[in-house]
């Protein structure tokens, strides 16, 4: 007579997934529907195990350094290649290259933008000093303003 004395599985609830996470319900029925997370069912409750949990992080991880949920599960499915994980960490290496470069290549847009604007900034200021000098505190208001809001400060 064995028994089995390996503790079950733990499991979750949508509710304390949403909690830990920081995500609603909504967004993990969505993740279900576009079968990035499929959840046990016990009635009307879904029911997650660690590997749904796991998933969670991998997915939330991916959306928030600007990866498609496409290439989310391209990913995710690789999980199941029996190699060690060696293929899903190819795959992650080479999507993580890629966003770099995005990224890097968006940083440099920004970059100029900043600078165009800056040079904007400094014409338009020049060009109200000498057309309408009252005018300039309120553009510096406006700016006061805006930055104390971005800021956080109201």
């Amino acid at each position: 007579m064995s028994m089995d004395l390996r503790r079950p599985e733990r499991t979750f609830t949508i509710r304390q997934l949403c909690i830990e996470f920081k995500v609603t319900p909504r967004a993990l029925r969505f993740y279900e529907d576009k079968g990035l997370l499929s959840p046990a069912r016990e009635g009307l409750n879904r029911v997650y195990n660690h590997r749904d949990r796991a998933r969670l992080t991998l997915i939330l991880r991916g959306k928030r350094v600007g990866l498609s949920l496409a290439e989310i599960r391209d990913i995710l499915e690789l999980y199941k290649v029996d190699d060690g994980g060696a293929t899903q960490a190819a795959k992650s290496l080479r999507k993580f290259r890629e966003r770099i470069a995005a990224l890097e290549a968006q940083r440099e847009d920004i970059d100029h933008a900043i600078q165009e604007l800056r040079k904007g900034v400094e014409r338009l200021e020049t060009q109200l000093a000498h057309t309408r000098p009252d005018l300039l505190p309120q553009a510096g208001d406006y700016d006061n303003k805006m930055r104390a809001r971005l800021d956080g400060v109201h």
